[in-house]
């Protein structure tokens, strides 16, 4: 298994694990930008946005518990993100959903 997200769920390669479900994991990233920066990690491998759009109950399942974490966790604004493609940032490719929060971020261009 190449994917590093899959080996993370798997549990082959250790991650500060926040909360785990039948549907995703949410970990730490291990380089934040913001004091709150969170991965919403599906268990099942989806390549990007793209190829998950297939699979519209899991996106809300990955949405709505991102929102219920940030809530959780006493995020009362936060951004979620999910980079599709490299042009758009996706580095590790397979689907993640950014939690951002916990300072005041900046606008897009």
């Amino acid at each position: 298994m190449d994917c590093i997200f899959c080996r993370i769920v798997a549990g082959e390669i250790p991650a500060k694990k926040r909360f785990e479900n039948d549907d995703c994991i949410i970990i730490e990233d291990i380089s934040p930008m913001a004091p709150a920066h969170l991965l919403v990690i599906p268990k099942q491998h989806y390549a990007s946005m793209a190829e998950a759009a297939s699979d519209p109950a899991l996106l809300g399942a990955l949405y709505a518990g991102a929102a219920d974490f940030a809530k959780d966790i006493g995020l009362e604004s936060y951004r979620l993100v999910a980079n599709t493609g490299p042009d758009a940032g996706q580095t590790v490719f397979h689907l993640h959903i950014h939690i951002l929060g916990g300072k005041k971020l900046g606008g897009f261009a």
